[in-house]
Protein backbone atom coordinates (compact mmCIF):
# COMPACT_ATOMS: atom_id res chain seq x y z
CA UNK A 1 0.00 0.00 0.00
CA UNK A 2 1.41 3.40 -0.97
CA UNK A 3 1.97 5.93 1.81
CA UNK A 4 -0.34 8.38 0.01
CA UNK A 5 -3.20 5.84 0.02
CA UNK A 6 -2.65 5.05 3.68
CA UNK A 7 -2.62 8.74 4.60
CA UNK A 8 -5.81 9.31 2.61
CA UNK A 9 -7.43 6.45 4.51
CA UNK A 10 -6.31 7.92 7.81
CA UNK A 11 -7.68 11.35 6.90
CA UNK A 12 -11.03 9.80 5.96
CA UNK A 13 -11.16 7.91 9.26
CA UNK A 14 -10.77 4.44 7.76
CA UNK A 15 -9.75 1.66 10.15
CA UNK A 16 -6.65 -0.46 9.91
CA UNK A 17 -6.16 -2.92 7.06
CA UNK A 18 -4.03 -6.00 6.49
CA UNK A 19 -1.37 -5.52 3.80
CA UNK A 20 1.27 -8.12 2.94
CA UNK A 21 0.43 -10.01 6.11
CA UNK A 22 0.90 -6.99 8.36
CA UNK A 23 -1.87 -5.17 10.19
CA UNK A 24 -1.55 -1.44 9.54
CA UNK A 25 -3.07 0.95 12.05
CA UNK A 26 -4.35 4.45 11.28
CA UNK A 27 -2.12 7.11 12.78
CA UNK A 28 -4.88 8.42 15.07
CA UNK A 29 -5.59 4.98 16.50
CA UNK A 30 -1.91 4.28 17.09
CA UNK A 31 -1.37 7.65 18.77
CA UNK A 32 -4.36 7.03 21.05
CA UNK A 33 -2.98 3.59 21.94
CA UNK A 34 0.43 5.04 22.81
CA UNK A 35 -1.18 7.78 24.91
CA UNK A 36 -3.23 5.22 26.86
CA UNK A 37 -0.13 3.08 27.39
CA UNK A 38 1.77 6.09 28.73
CA UNK A 39 -1.07 6.67 31.22
CA UNK A 40 -1.01 3.04 32.28
CA UNK A 41 -4.40 2.33 30.65
CA UNK A 42 -5.28 -0.59 28.43
CA UNK A 43 -8.26 -0.55 26.11
CA UNK A 44 -9.77 -3.70 24.65
CA UNK A 45 -8.43 -4.76 21.25
CA UNK A 46 -10.85 -6.05 18.62
CA UNK A 47 -9.93 -7.82 15.37
CA UNK A 48 -12.43 -7.54 12.49
CA UNK A 49 -12.23 -10.09 9.64
CA UNK A 50 -14.54 -9.14 6.76
CA UNK A 51 -13.78 -8.76 3.05
CA UNK A 52 -16.75 -6.41 2.64
CA UNK A 53 -14.85 -3.10 2.91
CA UNK A 54 -17.92 -1.02 3.73
CA UNK A 55 -19.01 -3.40 6.48
CA UNK A 56 -15.50 -3.73 7.88
CA UNK A 57 -14.96 0.02 8.03
CA UNK A 58 -18.40 0.68 9.53
CA UNK A 59 -17.74 -1.87 12.26
CA UNK A 60 -14.34 -0.38 13.03
CA UNK A 61 -15.65 3.21 13.12
CA UNK A 62 -18.50 2.33 15.50
CA UNK A 63 -16.16 0.45 17.84
CA UNK A 64 -13.40 3.06 17.73
CA UNK A 65 -15.96 5.75 18.58
CA UNK A 66 -16.40 3.90 21.89
CA UNK A 67 -12.59 3.88 22.41
CA UNK A 68 -12.03 0.27 21.42
CA UNK A 69 -8.80 -0.36 19.55
CA UNK A 70 -9.50 -2.14 16.26
CA UNK A 71 -7.71 -3.73 13.34
CA UNK A 72 -9.24 -5.06 10.12
CA UNK A 73 -8.24 -7.94 7.88
CA UNK A 74 -10.10 -7.67 4.60
CA UNK A 75 -8.68 -10.72 2.82
CA UNK A 76 -8.33 -13.68 5.12
CA UNK A 77 -7.22 -16.31 2.59
CA UNK A 78 -3.78 -14.87 1.65
CA UNK A 79 -3.00 -14.12 5.29
CA UNK A 80 -4.48 -17.15 7.05
CA UNK A 81 -1.31 -17.73 9.07
CA UNK A 82 -1.31 -14.08 10.09
CA UNK A 83 -4.96 -14.29 11.13
CA UNK A 84 -4.33 -17.34 13.29
CA UNK A 85 -1.23 -15.74 14.79
CA UNK A 86 -2.91 -12.40 15.50
CA UNK A 87 -6.19 -13.87 16.82
CA UNK A 88 -4.81 -14.78 20.21
CA UNK A 89 -3.56 -11.23 20.78
CA UNK A 90 -7.03 -9.68 20.71
CA UNK A 91 -9.77 -9.47 23.33
CA UNK A 92 -12.58 -10.00 20.80
CA UNK A 93 -12.91 -11.10 17.17
CA UNK A 94 -15.66 -10.00 14.78
CA UNK A 95 -15.80 -12.50 11.92
CA UNK A 96 -17.91 -12.50 8.76
CA UNK A 97 -19.10 -15.95 7.75
CA UNK A 98 -19.48 -14.71 4.16
CA UNK A 99 -15.85 -14.42 3.10
CA UNK A 100 -15.40 -14.73 -0.66
CA UNK A 101 -12.05 -16.56 -0.74
CA UNK A 102 -12.17 -18.50 2.52
CA UNK A 103 -14.90 -20.33 4.39
CA UNK A 104 -15.93 -18.25 7.37
CA UNK A 105 -16.98 -21.45 9.12
CA UNK A 106 -13.57 -23.05 8.55
CA UNK A 107 -11.84 -19.94 9.85
CA UNK A 108 -14.13 -19.92 12.90
CA UNK A 109 -13.27 -23.56 13.52
CA UNK A 110 -9.53 -22.91 13.14
CA UNK A 111 -9.56 -19.93 15.51
CA UNK A 112 -11.71 -21.70 18.09
CA UNK A 113 -9.46 -24.78 18.04
CA UNK A 114 -6.49 -22.60 19.03
CA UNK A 115 -7.90 -19.80 21.16
CA UNK A 116 -10.70 -19.05 23.61
CA UNK A 117 -10.95 -15.48 22.32
CA UNK A 118 -14.64 -14.42 22.19
CA UNK A 119 -16.06 -14.29 18.66
CA UNK A 120 -19.04 -12.41 17.20
CA UNK A 121 -20.01 -13.65 13.73
CA UNK A 122 -21.83 -11.83 10.92
CA UNK A 123 -24.32 -13.81 8.84
CA UNK A 124 -26.35 -12.76 5.78
CA UNK A 125 -29.69 -11.00 6.06
CA UNK A 126 -31.64 -14.21 5.39
CA UNK A 127 -29.08 -16.62 6.85
CA UNK A 128 -30.15 -16.87 10.48
CA UNK A 129 -29.42 -20.61 10.48
CA UNK A 130 -25.81 -19.78 9.54
CA UNK A 131 -25.63 -17.65 12.68
CA UNK A 132 -27.02 -20.49 14.79
CA UNK A 133 -24.52 -22.87 13.20
CA UNK A 134 -21.82 -20.37 14.18
CA UNK A 135 -23.00 -20.54 17.79
CA UNK A 136 -22.89 -24.33 17.66
CA UNK A 137 -19.29 -24.13 16.43
CA UNK A 138 -18.24 -21.93 19.35
CA UNK A 139 -19.13 -18.33 18.45
CA UNK A 140 -20.35 -16.21 21.37
CA UNK A 141 -22.96 -14.22 19.45
CA UNK A 142 -24.17 -13.62 15.91
CA UNK A 143 -25.61 -10.67 14.01
CA UNK A 144 -27.34 -10.47 10.66
CA UNK A 145 -26.21 -8.02 7.98
CA UNK A 146 -26.73 -5.19 7.55
CA UNK A 147 -25.85 -4.89 11.22
CA UNK A 148 -26.83 -2.15 13.66
CA UNK A 149 -23.61 -0.47 14.93
CA UNK A 150 -25.17 0.20 18.34
CA UNK A 151 -26.04 -3.48 18.73
CA UNK A 152 -22.47 -4.46 17.75
CA UNK A 153 -21.08 -2.11 20.41
CA UNK A 154 -23.55 -3.51 22.96
CA UNK A 155 -22.44 -7.08 22.15
CA UNK A 156 -18.77 -6.05 22.46
CA UNK A 157 -19.31 -4.35 25.81
CA UNK A 158 -21.32 -7.26 27.23
CA UNK A 159 -18.82 -9.89 26.11
CA UNK A 160 -15.76 -7.96 27.26
CA UNK A 161 -17.39 -7.10 30.59
CA UNK A 162 -18.01 -10.81 31.03
CA UNK A 163 -14.48 -11.90 30.09
CA UNK A 164 -12.61 -9.18 31.98
CA UNK A 165 -14.41 -9.40 35.30
CA UNK A 166 -16.58 -11.80 37.26
CA UNK A 167 -20.32 -11.30 36.94
CA UNK A 168 -21.34 -12.91 40.18
CA UNK A 169 -21.41 -10.56 43.18
CA UNK A 170 -22.91 -11.73 46.44
CA UNK A 171 -23.20 -9.55 49.55
CA UNK A 172 -20.41 -7.32 48.32
CA UNK A 173 -17.99 -10.22 47.82
CA UNK A 174 -16.88 -11.66 44.52
CA UNK A 175 -16.13 -15.37 44.86
CA UNK A 176 -12.89 -16.41 43.25
CA UNK A 177 -13.98 -20.05 43.18
CA UNK A 178 -17.35 -21.80 42.93
CA UNK A 179 -17.51 -25.56 43.53
CA UNK A 180 -20.55 -27.78 42.95
CA UNK A 181 -20.02 -31.53 42.87
CA UNK A 182 -17.15 -32.29 40.49
CA UNK A 183 -17.28 -28.90 38.73
CA UNK A 184 -15.09 -26.03 39.87
CA UNK A 185 -14.98 -22.49 38.49
CA UNK A 186 -12.14 -20.06 39.01
CA UNK A 187 -13.87 -16.74 38.27
CA UNK A 188 -10.64 -14.77 38.42
CA UNK A 189 -8.80 -16.73 35.73
CA UNK A 190 -12.10 -17.77 34.09
CA UNK A 191 -11.13 -21.43 34.06
CA UNK A 192 -13.62 -24.28 34.54
CA UNK A 193 -12.68 -27.81 35.55
CA UNK A 194 -14.63 -31.04 35.83
CA UNK A 195 -13.01 -33.68 37.97
CA UNK A 196 -9.81 -31.64 37.87
CA UNK A 197 -9.69 -31.60 34.05
CA UNK A 198 -9.88 -28.20 32.37
CA UNK A 199 -12.90 -27.61 30.14
CA UNK A 200 -12.57 -25.73 26.86
CA UNK A 201 -15.49 -23.30 27.26
CA UNK A 202 -16.34 -20.20 25.24
CA UNK A 203 -16.84 -16.97 27.18
CA UNK A 204 -20.62 -17.31 26.86
CA UNK A 205 -20.57 -20.90 28.09
CA UNK A 206 -18.43 -19.86 31.06
CA UNK A 207 -20.85 -17.02 31.82
CA UNK A 208 -23.85 -19.36 31.69
CA UNK A 209 -22.11 -21.91 33.92
CA UNK A 210 -21.10 -19.20 36.38
CA UNK A 211 -24.71 -18.07 36.75
CA UNK A 212 -26.08 -21.62 37.00
CA UNK A 213 -23.48 -22.83 39.51
CA UNK A 214 -23.73 -19.63 41.55
CA UNK A 215 -27.44 -20.35 42.00
CA UNK A 216 -27.29 -24.17 42.01
CA UNK A 217 -30.65 -25.65 42.99
CA UNK A 218 -32.51 -22.53 41.84
CA UNK A 219 -34.13 -21.75 38.51
CA UNK A 220 -32.33 -19.27 36.26
CA UNK A 221 -34.63 -18.00 33.52
CA UNK A 222 -33.65 -17.81 29.87
CA UNK A 223 -34.33 -14.06 30.08
CA UNK A 224 -31.80 -13.73 32.91
CA UNK A 225 -29.16 -15.63 30.97
CA UNK A 226 -29.74 -13.51 27.87
CA UNK A 227 -29.67 -10.20 29.71
CA UNK A 228 -26.79 -10.91 32.10
CA UNK A 229 -24.53 -12.95 29.82
CA UNK A 230 -25.47 -12.06 26.24
CA UNK A 231 -26.15 -8.44 27.18
CA UNK A 232 -29.51 -8.20 25.43
CA UNK A 233 -33.16 -9.06 25.74
CA UNK A 234 -34.37 -12.48 24.64
CA UNK A 235 -36.38 -12.19 21.46
CA UNK A 236 -39.34 -14.29 20.33
CA UNK A 237 -38.22 -17.58 18.71
CA UNK A 238 -34.64 -16.80 19.80
CA UNK A 239 -32.74 -20.09 20.16
CA UNK A 240 -29.38 -18.63 21.15
CA UNK A 241 -29.74 -19.43 24.87
CA UNK A 242 -30.83 -23.02 24.22
CA UNK A 243 -27.96 -23.52 21.74
CA UNK A 244 -25.37 -22.32 24.27
CA UNK A 245 -26.89 -24.47 27.03
CA UNK A 246 -26.85 -27.48 24.69
CA UNK A 247 -23.15 -26.92 23.95
CA UNK A 248 -22.43 -26.50 27.65
CA UNK A 249 -24.19 -29.78 28.47
CA UNK A 250 -22.07 -31.63 25.89
CA UNK A 251 -18.85 -30.34 27.40
CA UNK A 252 -19.89 -30.97 31.02
CA UNK A 253 -21.49 -34.33 30.37
CA UNK A 254 -25.25 -34.53 30.66
CA UNK A 255 -25.24 -36.42 33.95
CA UNK A 256 -23.29 -36.83 37.16
CA UNK A 257 -24.19 -40.36 38.13
CA UNK A 258 -27.99 -40.50 38.06
CA UNK A 259 -28.39 -36.73 38.34
CA UNK A 260 -29.03 -34.54 35.30
CA UNK A 261 -26.60 -31.64 35.62
CA UNK A 262 -28.59 -28.89 33.88
CA UNK A 263 -32.31 -29.54 33.93
CA UNK A 264 -34.70 -27.69 31.63
CA UNK A 265 -37.70 -26.27 33.49
CA UNK A 266 -40.12 -25.93 30.60
CA UNK A 267 -41.49 -22.43 30.29
CA UNK A 268 -39.26 -21.19 33.12
CA UNK A 269 -35.56 -21.71 32.41
CA UNK A 270 -32.76 -23.94 33.66
CA UNK A 271 -31.54 -25.29 36.99
CA UNK A 272 -28.16 -26.75 37.88
CA UNK A 273 -28.98 -29.73 40.07
CA UNK A 274 -27.10 -30.17 43.32
CA UNK A 275 -25.86 -33.78 43.63
CA UNK A 276 -27.06 -35.51 46.83
CA UNK A 277 -24.69 -34.84 49.72
CA UNK A 278 -22.93 -32.01 47.85
CA UNK A 279 -23.18 -28.40 48.86
CA UNK A 280 -22.49 -25.15 47.03
CA UNK A 281 -19.08 -23.88 48.07
CA UNK A 282 -17.64 -20.40 47.56
CA UNK A 283 -14.14 -19.08 48.12
CA UNK A 284 -14.50 -15.32 48.25
CA UNK A 285 -11.87 -12.88 47.16
CA UNK A 286 -11.58 -9.33 48.43
CA UNK A 287 -14.59 -7.22 47.62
Amino acid sequence: MEERQLNEGIERGFPAVCENGQILKPLAVERARLARTARGEQNSRILIIDDDSESCEAAARSLEAELFETACIKKAAPFLKTVLFEAGQYDLIVLSLMLSEESGFELLKAIRSRFQTPIVVFAGRYKKMDGIRGLEMGADAFMLKPFNPRVLVAHARAILRRTKGALYDREGLKPEKILVGDVELDTKSRVARRGGVRLNLTSVEFGFLEMLLGSAGQVITSEQLAEDVLGRELLAYDRSVSVHVSNLRKKLGHRLGEIERIKTMRGRGYIYMNPPGCSLHFEAGSG
